[in-house]
């Protein structure tokens, strides 16, 4: 499903079709974007279904409002507000929590937003550009030591030590403004790279990442989501890179097993607290269709898993 933005929702079917919509239950979209996984929850819901959505970006929120359906909340928060806004509107437990991770197709394509080297723009890369420090306002300040780290952790850039050194020395003729000046600095800085590849790939992921909290927004909202959901309700995760996809692996591969106890402790299996959830099926990505039609999809990978009855 694409919209008038040109965003296409990834792994549209297979991802409602992974929370087992039920007419009467109550859902999350974690990552509204331009409302594709909404639009076809909602199609499955009864009149006495609900969905709360979330998005960060005020684009996104202001495309959510031609949604107007009784049934739907759209908030601007990012989901790790989860548990708080499912208070404020007196939600103790849902039904199925659908976190599609990837950037929305606007955000890539809208030269303001400076989330590609594709265009020379201002260097900003915030998901939510009402608030929090730009790339270039943090670059501005930060240490090579902390750029290092944040090229290395984020982006896997094993360029990373060299690339800081060159930022901090193209900043003292004057701040690093636009998207096209970091690119130069990060391309004269690397020599080789994978085929196909532009040099400031990673550095540019790297940055998005690490500006928005990416990894941290995804690390709280995991164990929430979880204590959020009733019994046999579902967690569907789509990931878009192998830090996201490694966070959601081992968190849900964990969950789905007893703790890990010393071998030699004197307590039966069957005492054991059961695990929280249950895996279901294996990961999914998209077929060679839908690469095809939409390349932007290649990367992504779903892990789906579901609440069992032990306690929270």
């Amino acid at each position: 499903m694409s919209d008038a933005n040109g965003h296409v929702t990834v792994l549209l079917s297979e991802a409602v079709d992974a929370l087992d919509v039920r007419a009467d239950g109550i859902y999350v979209d974690g990552t509204f974007g331009r409302g594709g996984h909404s639009r076809a929850i909602l199609s499955r819901l009864g009149s006495h279904g609900r969905l709360i959505a979330f998005d960060r970006d005020p684009m996104a929120i202001q495309a959510g409002q031609a949604l107007t359906d009784p049934r739907f909340v759209l908030v601007h928060a990012p989901f790790s507000a989860l548990g708080e806004e499912l208070d404020r509107l007196g939600i103790a437990h849902v039904d199925g929590v659908l976190l599609d991770l990837g950037v929305s197709s606007p955000q890539f394509d809208e030269p303001a937003r400076g989330m590609s080297f594709r265009f020379d723009a201002p260097l900003d890369m915030r998901m939510d550009t009402t608030r929090g420090q730009t790339v270039a306002e943090w670059l501005a300040e930060a240490s090579v030591a902390e750029i290092t780290e944040v090229l290395r952790d984020y982006g896997e850039e094993r360029f990373a030590y060299a690339i800081a050194k060159a930022i901090a020395a193209a900043r003292t003729g004057g701040a690093i403004a636009t998207t096209g000046q970091l690119a130069a600095i990060v391309e004269k800085t690397v020599r080789t790279r994978e085929p196909g590849q532009h040099p400031a790939t990673r550095s540019f992921q790297a940055l998005r990442i690490f500006i928005n909290r990416e990894l941290e927004e995804l690390s709280l909202i995991l164990p929430e989501a979880v204590r959020r959901l009733k019994p046999h309700g579902r967690l569907a995760v789509i990931s878009f890179h192998s830090l996201e996809d490694r966070i959601v692996k081992r968190f849900m591969r964990d969950e789905s097993r007893p703790p890990q106890l010393p071998a030699r402790l004197p307590v039966r299996a069957a005492d054991l607290p059961k695990p929280r959830l249950v895996l279901v099926g294996k990961s999914q990505r998209p077929g060679s269709a839908e690469v095809a039609a939409n390349p932007r999809a290649r990367s992504a990978v779903m892990r789906v898993a579901e609440r069992t009855e032990a306690a929270a």
